[in-house]
């Protein structure tokens, strides 16, 4: 393994998976715990999410998570959107810390620090 392996973990989800898992088996839910029904639920969560900033001005976002009018929405949703993830990722036997990693990897090859810095432009694959 690289070395990476003994760096502590960036993402460390084994304690909610569980939890999710026992909360699902408890309600007998696993059942409808398909990829596919976990992927739709997580973007109707994403969706939600989005609906809070929809006619929001970039500032007004920034602020989003300490507005009281907002503050516990954002929350609620931010929670789901992780539940669901989470709850996919384990489904699918995706280890999060080790996709992030990866991804991670490529992404500092695709956008090196001194050729895109300050640049918000898309690179191609």
């Amino acid at each position: 393994m690289d070395s990476d392996s003994q760096a502590p973990r960036l993402v460390d989800v084994g304690g909610l998976s569980r939890a999710l898992e026992r909360f699902a088996q408890e309600r007998d839910w696993t059942q409808f715990h398909s990829p596919k029904n976990l992927a739709m639920a997580l973007t109707g969560e994403v969706g939600e999410l989005v609906e809070i900033f929809q006619w929001m001005s970039a500032e007004e976002s920034a602020s989003a998570g300490a507005d009281p009018r907002t503050a516990q929405a954002v929350r609620d949703e931010l929670a789901d959107v992780l539940v669901y993830l989470v709850r996919l990722a384990d489904r699918l036997g995706v280890d999060l810390d080790s996709a992030v990693r990866d991804k991670m990897q490529r992404n500092a090859l695709r956008y090196p620090a001194d050729e895109v810095r300050g640049s918000n432009r898309k690179r191609g694959p």
